[in-house]
């Protein structure tokens, strides 16, 4: 079974190849501008993510236990590999990791001994995604044959698919509701589903080779839910999520 180190692998496998090719190119830079227009960037960006949490499996752990609807947002880290395709227009690869536990208890149920049932929730997603980013304006322009100076601010779209790991964990006690027994269990769902993001956002040149980036996106992604939530609709793996970050020309 793909566990979460197999998505973690695939962001570091960004970051490593982007980060040595963005450091590697700052020699080839002069006072303000750039000796021939970039061929594409690295970024490394990390923010805040908050997951829909719209299906079934979230709607029934809210109706039970003492989870709230945005319990799951929390911090999130991504990485972006691009290439210039044309003057506005990059492929970019781009990877991402978001996780969250939860505390719960029981809302209408106590142990014997009239304490809180408690659990643990874990959500985990990591978006692997293959995009086309478009610039709005030029990213920058050229001054004869050799020079490129990037604009300062220069707004931009995209939009991709690909695929989405997740890994769904609840830990704890729970209630028999036809026996009343409490036990322990570990309830786990993990798989990668479909996926597909769109985004704005705008990049800002500190200087020709080094920018900062910020980025409003929205993931969409369904997948099935494993044995142990068996009766349950596909969880819902979407989200939005706002970053800022480094970006580094190459």
């Amino acid at each position: 079974m793909i566990d979460y180190r197999t998505a973690v692998r695939a962001a570091l496998w960004v970051a490593a190849v982007g980060l040595p090719l963005g450091v590697a190119a700052q020699p080839l830079s002069g006072n303000g501008f750039m000796f021939g227009a970039p061929q594409g960037t690295f970024t490394l960006r990390a923010g805040y993510a908050q997951p829909t949490t719209g299906s079934e499996v979230f709607s029934f752990s809210r109706q039970h236990l003492t989870m709230g609807r945005n319990d799951f947002a929390g911090g999130s880290l991504s990485a972006d590999l691009g290439f210039f395709v044309s003057e506005r227009f990059a492929l970019q690869v781009s990877a991402g990791l978001s996780t969250r536990t939860v505390g719960t208890e029981f809302r209408a149920w106590v142990d014997n001994n009239k304490l809180p049932i408690q659990q643990s929730s874990t959500l985990r997603r990591m978006p692997l995604m293959l995009g086309l980013k478009y610039y709005l304006s030029p990213p920058g322009r050229s001054l004869g044959q050799l020079a490129w100076v990037p604009a300062r601010f220069t707004p931009y779209v995209a939009a991709g698919v690909g695929g989405m790991w997740y890994s769904f964990r609840q830990v704890g006690d729970w209630v028999d509701y036809q026996t009343l027994d409490v036990f322990p269990a570990t309830l786990e769902s993990s798989s990668w589903a479909g996926a597909g993001y769109g985004a704005v956002g705008v990049d800002y040149a500190m200087s020709p080779r080094v920018g900062l980036v910020g980025e409003a996106r929205y993931d969409r992604a369904h997948a099935k839910m494993g044995y142990d939530f068996s009766g349950f609709d596909r969880i819902d793996l979407s989200g939005l999520s706002a970053t800022f970050g480094l970006q580094f020309r190459f």
